[in-house]
């Protein structure tokens, strides 16, 4: 990659401000020529009327409110384009502030964190300064469910493999990647909204279900009705037509009640997708190479039409039936043409085309939209390698690994490789000197390898598993838990998850730190040689020296690495860089002179 991501995002920003305060003048004066219209037009019926020039104000009247409707059209346009602009503005600011690490704008996905999940909360999946803030450029709620989803679970191999392809085909895209975002913004307050009240309306019993005779009703009472007035202007009896009327009278108050509710909640559902209309029009109308975006975009077809056709139908039915708003209107159209049932009888024709497939529709949608953050994150870290999924079991092998979430230009990046099941990197080292940055720094890339994006590394090959983490136990007053026992109930899930036969990579920092020395390193060299024993491998940090001593006891199995501080012109430092070995530096007593104890 040769562009440079922060200076191509900055241009691009000022662009798109640029061209939106084109958008935004020209949106004005277009206001102002609508108010210039409407009184030289009223002003010209005026005096043609007054003047006894009915029939040419009739017709300049008529003629106005079509040109007038095209300003609007126009109009309405012009703030579309605004918007967009804006939003493409907004969208590259947001993408600068990312590689800054300035997050507190950006949803940060904590409804979606799960009490004592496997690794979410020690790895900072969720919340503020997450992961979750660093990938997600997701508008939809479904979107960013569906992102959370991936965070929170590996996917299998085949399935990784599959979300990579598609990530190398769309990240290069940034114009499509980043109208696909504009678009959702331009109804962001409809596409937070999760659509169950929209799913299950579509499977909610018909209205004419067990109404045969209705349905009879519908079609042959309004031809009967202009028939009757037919009849009538003949100069005939206007019996007929006024018994007409009664019954259609009758029948509409009748279901009065079940047509106001259907009006409600069909505009309803209408309204929210309505809001996925831009998206969709934008992924049907994208060649896709790759097998998954090439499946997913197949789901966008219902009846082998593009959804959004299906939408705009349904924007077609929903306007007829609002018709019934207008008071006046209402009342011949549905005691004359049974206007109401009409509409919701096309309108359950509709929903009988949709329920089956509108679940694979925002499901597609969703989708695209998490493929498209992973793209975006690859695209604004162009120095990130792309993981290769390992067959060799537990094999890890790493250059140049750092955290993605730390964004110092002096961030320290650490090699490491090993293999094989039982494996424990033993790491100990001196306070703050980077033994629990570099277990999260794994461990966030192992998830982000295994859900499919490019990860802080030169190089990464890993075999996939299950992350499992001990970092951040605490005491639960609540619950009267200490944080001892705290610990130990998240030790025996891992003691649950590794006895199941499922892949697991563990990272377990100051195990037992809630007990006397003695217990923690016997409880500690009994644990790992549990583990030793069990399809996994992993990570321990400690400062228990003599547990080392494991290195020997299980030779090729378990590893012994360090991090060191030294000192230089009589102050701490630290290189945060990983060695082999124990660690032959400790700083505690240094640390406390500091702090003023004397020690």
């Amino acid at each position: 990659m040769t562009y440079s991501p922060e200076g191509l995002f900055a241009e691009r920003e000022q662009r798109f401000f640029a061209i939106e305060d084109r958008f935004a003048r020209k949106h004005k004066w277009i206001g102002w020529l609508r108010l210039a219209f409407v009184v030289s037009a009223v002003g010209a019926c005026v005096v043609l009327f007054y003047y006894d020039q009915a029939a040419v104000g009739l017709a300049v009247l008529l003629a106005g409110y079509f040109i007038f409707a095209g300003l609007i059209h126009w109009h309405n346009k012009i703030e579309y384009t605004r918007k967009h602009h804006l939003y493409l503005g907004l969208i590259n600011r947001a993408e600068q502030e990312r590689l800054r690490g300035e997050f507190h704008e950006f949803a940060n996905g904590q409804e979606y964190e799960e009490p004592n999940h496997y690794y979410t909360a020690d790895l900072d999946v969720f919340g503020a300064n997450s992961v979750f803030q660093l990938l997600n450029r997701g508008v939809t709620r479904l979107g960013q469910q569906r992102l959370a989803q991936w965070l929170k679970a590996p996917a299998p191999p085949e399935e990784i493999q599959a979300r990579q392809e598609a990530v190398a085909e769309l990240a290069p895209d940034l114009e499509w990647r980043q109208h696909l975002q504009a678009r959702s913004m331009h109804h962001h307050r409809k596409t937070q909204q999760l659509p169950q009240p929209f799913l299950l309306w579509l499977r909610s019993p018909d209205f004419f279900v067990g109404k045969g005779w209705l349905v009879v009703a519908t079609f042959l009472l309004p031809l009967l009705t202009i028939v009757s007035v037919i009849y009538w202007a003949q100069g005939h009896t206007h019996y007929p037509f006024v018994g007409l009327v009664v019954v259609q009278f009758l029948i509409a108050v009748k279901y009065q009640r079940q047509r106001d509710e259907y009006y409600e909640e069909s505009t309803g559902m209408y309204e929210t997708l309505q809001s996925y209309t831009d998206m969709l029009v934008h992924i049907e109308g994208r060649t896709f190479q790759s097998a998954k975006a090439r499946h997913l975009q197949q789901q966008l077809k219902i009846d082998d039409k593009p959804a959004s056709l299906h939408v705009r139908q349904l924007a077609s039915i929903i306007q007829y039936l609002s018709a019934r708003l207008n008071t006046y209107l209402n009342f011949i159209l549905n005691h004359a043409l049974m206007w109401d049932f009409i509409w919701m009888w096309r309108l359950e024709r509709w929903k009988k085309t949709m329920s089956g497939n509108i679940g694979e529709v925002l499901n597609a949608a969703a989708e695209f939209e998490a493929l498209a953050s992973l793209a975006a994150f690859q695209y604004a870290n162009p120095a990130y390698a792309i993981p290769q999924i390992s067959q060799k079991p537990f094999e890890f092998d790493a250059q140049d690994l750092s955290h993605p979430l730390i964004f110092s230009e002096n961030r320290t990046a650490n090699s490491l490789a090993f293999s094989g099941a039982g494996h424990t990197a033993l790491i100990t080292g001196s306070n703050m000197s980077g033994k629990s940055t570099f277990l999260r720094a794994v461990g966030v890339n192992m998830v982000l390898a295994f859900t499919g994006a490019a990860v802080c590394a030169k190089k990464l090959a890993v075999y996939p598993g299950q992350v499992y983490t001990s970092m951040r136990t605490e005491d639960n007053l609540a619950e009267n838990t200490s944080s001892f026992y705290a610990e130990l109930k998240r030790l025996k899930i891992l003691i649950d998850l590794t006895a199941s036969g499922v892949p697991v990579y563990f990272f377990l920092d100051e195990i037992l730190k809630g007990t006397n020395s003695h217990d923690r390193h016997e409880g500690a060299m009994a644990l790992i040689r549990q583990l030793n024993k069990r399809f996994c491998a992993g990570f321990v940090s400690t400062h228990d020296l003599e547990l080392g001593n494991m290195e020997q006891e299980l030779p090729g199995a378990v590893e012994n690495f360090s991090f060191n501080s030294y000192f230089e012109n009589g102050q701490l430092l630290f290189d945060y860089t990983l060695r082999p070995g124990i660690c032959k530096s400790f700083n505690a007593s240094q640390l406390m002179r500091q702090m003023g104890i004397e020690v």
